[in-house]
């Protein structure tokens, strides 16, 4: 079922899975834009799995790289990697870590912070969605201490197992109870804008074309 629900959301596009979230009353879905795509050609689409992180200066070079590495093996295949540092200063992703997830089945990381290492991340074409650029890494500065564990990102919750749908436009969080509902009337959605698009190509009227499918 999981794995059936990620390919549809797959072939869908945020903001339309926006407005499906939003007419169900959930307003709170949308990730802070400064998240943006490192490679903007390519979509981040499935399940959560997510951890947190704090800065600390006290541990030694070797007790940050295995906590990191821990996390990396713990990593499931079939999720989006979705990670709060509470960091402003380090990278949280790089290109040793991108080759082991890819090479693990995960569908792709989103950081509240920061990537390097990028031009090698664009040649593996993992998809990865980040806050800002440093060559700064984790070492003796940060680690990882909770894994599967709810995390906040601007004013959105997200659990493990919540789905998630990234493109240029941005993020978008469903929550995991709703998702089957909401990919199903978001492709129901997708079908009338196609025939809006139609209907616009043909020469209707932009009025003619809204009241007559109700959607613009």
């Amino acid at each position: 079922m999981t794995t059936d629900l990620t390919a549809r959301l797959f072939r869908l596009y945020t903001g339309a899975v926006h407005d499906v979230l939003r007419a169900a009353g959930h307003d709170r879905c949308v990730l802070p834009h400064e998240l943006r795509p490192l490679d903007p050609t390519l979509k981040l689409a499935g399940p959560a799995w997510t951890f947190s992180g704090i800065t600390d200066c006290t541990r030694s070079r070797h007790e940050t790289l295995l906590a990191w590495t821990r996390v990396l093996s713990a990593a499931p295949a079939g999720h989006v990697l979705v990670c709060q540092p509470h960091n402003r200063q380090v990278a949280l992703m790089g290109e040793l870590s991108a080759e082991t997830l890819k090479s693990k089945g995960v569908l792709g990381y989103l950081a509240d912070g920061g990537c390097r290492d990028t031009d090698f991340i664009l040649a593996q074409r993992f998809p990865v969605f980040h806050r800002f650029f440093t060559p700064a890494d984790i070492a003796a500065r940060w680690t990882a201490d909770r894994l599967g564990e709810p995390v906040t990102i601007g004013d959105v919750t997200i659990r493990t197992g919540d789905f998630l749908l990234g493109d240029r436009d941005g993020v978008i969080v469903i929550p995991s109870e709703l998702a089957e509902q909401v990919i199903a009337q978001t492709e129901q959605v997708a079908t009338t804008e196609n025939q809006v698009r139609d209907a616009i190509r043909s020469g209707i009227d932009p009025v003619d074309a809204y009241l007559k499918y109700g959607k613009f």
